[in-house]
């Protein structure tokens, strides 16, 4: 079982200066979820190398088992430092893909044009492809084989405009992935509350809508691999 997890390489938060990237948890609790599981996993970002990281997803209230246990994984660390650039990787390769989030991804990975074609080939030759928080928004630009957003029609979910507003965010990011899906003709769905875990699986589409949706979101990708 091989699976490509797909990070960003974007680092500022808009105009305003401040330093921005992947969320950590985001990424580490599905790399955990599919390392244990047995998974062979790749790492890629567009630019390759060290993938920023959101440092306040590294601040103490942030913090959870996975994220300490990836501060004592020396070998997760050299893998995440060496990321494959995006361009040089394709879906042949691999099972499934998966796109933790972080505020990142909407200045990069939404209108990277090689992450479209992937998320494209995986999707036609029935490969899951899986995202979560802000991620999803990787999905509206992406087209399946009718020329249509990957999208339209299937149940999706990410971070809500209600969330995106109480992190104040809202006139920053330059996108709301809530208001993006459903642009694109997806069938958005949220949770009752904010920030808790809420994920969702449409046929190949699994997304998740924030950082505590994280693990469940990786287990529902492995259900798609293994079911």
């Amino acid at each position: 079982m091989k699976i490509l997890m797909v990070l960003t390489s974007h680092d500022r938060m808009g105009d305003t200066g401040n330093p921005t990237g992947f969320w950590l948890e985001e990424f580490v609790a599905p790399y955990y979820v599919f390392k244990d599981a047995g998974a062979e996993l790749t790492l890629a970002s567009p630019k390759g190398g060290q993938p920023p990281i959101d440092p306040t997803s590294t601040q103490s209230d942030a913090l959870t088992d996975e994220t300490r246990r990836f501060d004592g994984d020396e070998e997760a660390k050299a893998q995440l430092a060496n990321t494959r650039k995006l361009a040089e990787v394709r879906a042949d390769d691999y099972d499934a893909v998966f796109y933790p989030g972080g505020h990142g991804p909407l200045w990069d990975l939404t209108q990277d044009r090689h992450s479209q074609q992937l998320i494209h080939d995986f999707l036609v030759a029935h490969k899951p492809v899986g995202a979560v928080c802000h991620a999803p928004a990787v999905l509206v630009h992406a087209q399946g084989t009718d020329g249509q957003s990957v999208v339209k029609g299937h149940r999706v979910t990410g971070f809500s405009n209600s969330e995106e507003d109480a992190v104040g965010l809202t006139a920053v990011v330059p996108l709301l992935v809530e208001d993006a899906l459903k642009e694109k003709g997806g069938h958005y769905e949220r949770g009752d509350t904010d920030f808790d875990a809420f994920q969702l699986r449409d046929g190949l589409l699994i997304t998740g809508q924030n950082p505590a949706s994280s693990a469940p979101t990786a287990k529902l990708l492995l259900d798609a691999l293994t079911g």
